[in-house]
């Protein structure tokens, strides 16, 4: 089941494929952990930015202790990270706290 709070998708292992195929043409994708401060301290900012571009964008996050498999695939070696996949391919990445207008840019 999928579970979303303000637009943002809560993706794992078992709905990652199936989501992402659904999804808008660009997916904004957080990989963060519950202990995580600065991951924690993300989310209003994802929380607005989920408001703000839900007609262009899919906003997501992927727990990685929950999906270390999916931390893996996409080489996530440090969190909070934000991949954008556009047509389901990775075009950009950045890495620690970011403001609205930064991860607008990574969208756009």
């Amino acid at each position: 089941m999928i579970t979303e709070t303000n637009e943002i998708k809560k993706l794992n292992a078992d709905n990652f494929d199936s989501e992402i195929a659904q999804a808008n043409e660009i997916v904004l994708i957080d990989f963060w952990a519950e202990w995580c401060g600065p991951c924690k301290q993300m989310n209003p900012v994802l929380e607005k930015l989920a408001e703000e571009t839900a007609e262009q964008a899919t906003v997501a996050k992927v727990n990685i202790d929950e999906s270390p498999d999916l931390a893996q695939q996409f080489s996530i070696h440090s969190i909070p990270t934000f991949i954008v996949l556009k047509n389901g391919k990775e075009v950009e990445r950045r890495s620690g706290v970011a403001n609205l207008n930064a991860l607008k840019k990574l969208i756009f």
